[in-house]
């Protein structure tokens, strides 16, 4: 045994690789947050997008048959206009000779833009009543709506039977809908219509309480007089039947512009206009009705008018009278004893000044829209937040489902790719007789190798390394690369070798600089032309390193691929190692190696030509994954990358989640600087370009890309489960596991492993799908932002020994 020391052992100060590694290591927690927020804020998008549709929230429960005996019968009996004055409620009627139509559900991108087409074309106001998840989604209608002389009344933010509903629920209803029609046109209103509503005899004793909370906080609530009952769709001929009032007298007339199929009230509507204005009647708004109404009844208390234009209900005409006289006020809206208007914001965000009829800018429009009010301050500032909040969503969403339903084809896609692939690999290289007889490399490799370890800290596990080496079949020689060890590496490995009588060990110490530079020591100090590495909490099997050197009696081979398999497998944690250990090796890479385009070779157990590595310029330190970066240079340089599945190393994984997450950082934010560090094999020509043409595709897509949606899947599924179809959702799910059960299984039978780890897996997917999502996020957030990090040092327990027994 030889032994070469480069340094006297004494404290050192900091190296510079050891404090560039402090700064990166000080980055990494606000970078982890930034992880874990980007996946709160897409669930966020995701939950308001499903709130938008009535998924998340929804609540389809409509009251029928509910006794009325608590409702004032003046209520019941009056018109379909209720408000309430100095908690007094009163109801109008809509003047005879006059239709106040309105339209409920919309906006509609389909159908509400052509009723606003028919509107204009026949200078036909109306009032329509909208659901505020609609107005969000199409906010440019409601704006159209206005800006061309309608009016707007809330019906709720997602459509619910508020008789159904706390208050707290009736409060965010109607705060959210004026928020939304204050970002899209910049309004709140007055105007309320609750959903699934109709003539004011419909009003129970459950609905009630919910009018008089809201005529209490200013809102006039709207019933009909005559329903057209277009949503049934009945025909053209019908909708105009049933939406003419009875003997010349004015009515609320209710049509849809959404919730279904509308394409008979787009016919019927022009027609039904022509028809109304050829009987004398005149079309107006909410707001127009009650300002006719209030103008007859002035007329008729002070004996100027010739008659009454219409009725009214409840405290009487000279109550009425008190509602506002002159022009111009606001009429349609009249507000509480304390002054207060709709909306429920708090500590009055909704404007509760400004003239009647107020538009979005803050001039004067007609009376017709007297219950507007105009948006201003946080009100207005929330709105437009909101609108830009759903627009967000109505485009990730739908991107996010494209993306998914892509990779869930590709990933469906490469499960079957790899199947086909490993099952000829697997029978191509375990071939005993048929066409072209038994494989082989060639001629049996049988000269000395030198195997390379480098170590940092490995006292836990350096003789067991040692152990196994001592037992080769292979002739060797062991060069242990000390990297600044503090915790006496060098010695025991000193002491190992001659207890286990090994003349053939070197060990070699340096200053600490990394293991890619340790590597390199040991390249440099070879005597052999093919060199081994392995690292320095591994075993290897007797015949691993005989196994591992045969395919280099091809010519072409530079470099092989050993398999590496996970010693501490039996704890929860080393399962699922196993399971991505034994999935990885044994599909992945035999796929790659039948395509010729070999990511990585494993640190724990590769080996090359001594020549091809100092030829690519040996290990890199430009990157964390050495070994990425080192296999893709041999690509490029012209040599074939192969597995060798017989070739096994046990090595120690990662024993919590912790050092897990360390790793794979280390390992996926390596592979992304490797990537693009040879990113301009995408262009190289010939064989040295095959990894670009088709290795570099499958990584990024396969290892960065999908990746990242994978647990966006899961994300989807619990969603699915929770608000739309749980049964489906489960089905799906469980349909999915099937898929990858099955690979992982044949995997395991490729490489004659023991079942029941399988049992482990669908707790895999739920949990550790997750946190390798987070690493993911984590490397690509550390790539963008130009962190840098160098040799990690996992704890070791030294657990793994020999190969008997791990399995």
């Amino acid at each position: 045994m030889t032994t070469t020391t480069t340094s006297r052992g004494r404290r050192r100060a900091p190296s510079k690789v050891q404090r560039a590694a402090g700064k990166a290591a000080a980055l990494q927690k606000p970078r982890v947050i930034l992880a874990m927020l980007l996946l709160l804020a897409l669930t966020s998008v995701m939950l308001l997008d499903g709130y938008l549709r009535a998924e998340v929230g929804g609540d389809q429960r409509v009251r029928t048959g509910a006794s009325a005996g608590e409702v004032p019968d003046k209520i019941i009996d009056g018109g379909p206009i209720l408000s309430f004055r100095n908690g007094q409620a009163v109801t109008r009627s809509v003047p005879e000779k006059t239709i106040a139509l309105t339209f409920d559900d919309g906006p509609n991108p389909t159908w509400t833009p052509q009723v606003l087409a028919i509107l204009e074309e026949y200078d036909v106001p109306a009032t329509f009543f909208v659901v505020g998840s609609m107005v969000s989604r199409y906010p440019s209608i409601v704006n159209t709506m206005v800006d061309q002389g309608n009016e707007i009344g809330i019906h709720t933010f997602t459509h619910v039977d508020l008789s159904y509903q706390s208050d707290a629920r009736v409060n965010r209803e109607m705060e959210q809908t004026q928020l939304a029609l204050a970002g899209a046109a910049g309004i709140t209103t007055t105007l309320f219509r609750a959903p699934y509503s109709s003539e004011a005899d419909a009003i129970d004793n459950y609905s009630w309480p919910v009018y008089q909370k809201l005529g209490e906080e200013g809102y006039t609530s709207v019933f009909v007089d005559t329903d057209s009952d277009d949503w049934k769709r009945p025909g053209v001929a019908n909708i105009i039947k049933w939406a003419t009032p009875e003997d010349g007298k004015g009515a609320s007339v209710l049509f849809h512009d959404a919730g279904g199929e509308r394409s008979q009230t787009i016919k019927a509507l022009p027609t039904y206009i022509k028809k109304m204005k050829a009987a004398g009647y005149t079309f107006t708004t909410i707001s127009g009705a009650i300002q006719q109404d209030e103008t007859s009844a002035q007329q008729a208390a002070t004996g100027t008018g010739t008659g009454t234009a219409g009725t009214s209900t409840g405290t009487g005409a000279s109550s009425d009278a008190t509602a506002g006289t002159g022009t111009g006020t606001a009429t349609g809206a009249p507000g509480t004893a304390a002054g207060r208007q709709p909306g429920g914001a708090p500590n009055g965000q909704f404007d509760t000044g400004g003239q009647a009829g107020n538009g979005p800018g803050g001039g004067g429009t007609s009376s017709l829209q007297a219950a507007h009010r105009t948006a201003t301050g946080a009100t207005l500032y929330q709105g437009k937040t909101l609108i830009a909040a759903v627009a967000v969503a109505e485009w990730a969403v739908p991107g996010l489902a494209v993306g998914l339903a892509v990779v869930g084809f590709a990933v469906m896609g490469r499960f079957g790719m790899m199947l086909i692939l490993a099952r000829r690999h697997y029978r191509q290289r375990n071939r005993k007789r048929g066409k072209g007889g038994k494989f082989s490399w060639g001629p049996t490799v049988t000269r000395p190798v030198t195997v390379i370890v480098p170590a940092y800290n490995e006292k836990e596990c350096i003789a067991n390394t040692l152990e196994s080496l001592a037992k080769s079949t292979h002739p060797i020689e062991i060069i242990v690369v000390d990297d600044g060890s503090d915790d006496n590496t060098s010695q025991i490995a000193r002491d190992a070798a001659i207890a286990f009588g090994m003349t053939n060990v070197r060990v070699i110490r340096q200053e600490n600089a990394g293991k890619p530079a340790a590597l390199n020591n040991g390249v440099r100090s070879a005597s052999y032309d093919i060199v081994v590495m392995m690292d320095g909490d591994t075993v290897f099997e007797p015949d691993a390193v005989h196994q591992l050197v045969q395919p280099f009696a091809d010519p072409e081979v530079g470099a092989v691929a050993g398999n590496a398999k996970v010693g501490n497998r039996n704890t929860v944690i080393g399962a699922w190692q196993h399971i991505e250990y034994v999935m990885g090796f044994n599909l992945d890479r035999r796929m790659y190696d039948l395509l010729r385009c070999m990511p990585t070779i494993p640190g724990a157990i590769g080996a090359f030509r001594r020549d091809a590595v100092l030829e690519v310029g040996g290990m890199s330190e430009d990157t964390l994954a050495e070994d990425t970066d080192i296999t893709i240079a041999m690509h490029r340089a012209g040599w074939r990358v192969v597995y060798q599945e017989h070739a096994r190393a046990w090595t120690e994984a990662p024993a919590s989640l912790k050092q897990l997450w360390s790793q794979r950082y280390r390992w996926s934010y390596g592979t992304m600087q490797a990537l693009w560090k040879h990113r301009k094999s995408l262009t190289d020509k010939g064989p040295s370009g095959r990894f670009g043409r088709v290795g570099m595709p499958l990584v990024v897509i396969f290892q960065v890309i999908t990746p990242v949606f994978a647990p966006l899947i899961d994300v989807f599924t619990v969603y699915s489960m929770i608000f739309i179809d749980f049964q489906a959702a489960l089905l799906a799910w469980l349909a999915v596991l099937c898929v990858q059960l099955v690979c992982a299984a044949y995997a395991f039978r490729l490489d004659r492993e023991k079942y029941r780890y399988l049992l482990m897996m669908p707790l895999q997917q739920l949990a550790y799908r997750q946190m390798m999502y987070l690493v993911l996020i984590h490397s690509c957030i550390t790539a963008l932002t130009g962190g840098r990090l160098r040799w990690q040092k996992l704890k070791r327990t030294g657990e793994v020994g020999t190969p008997a027994g791990a399995s």
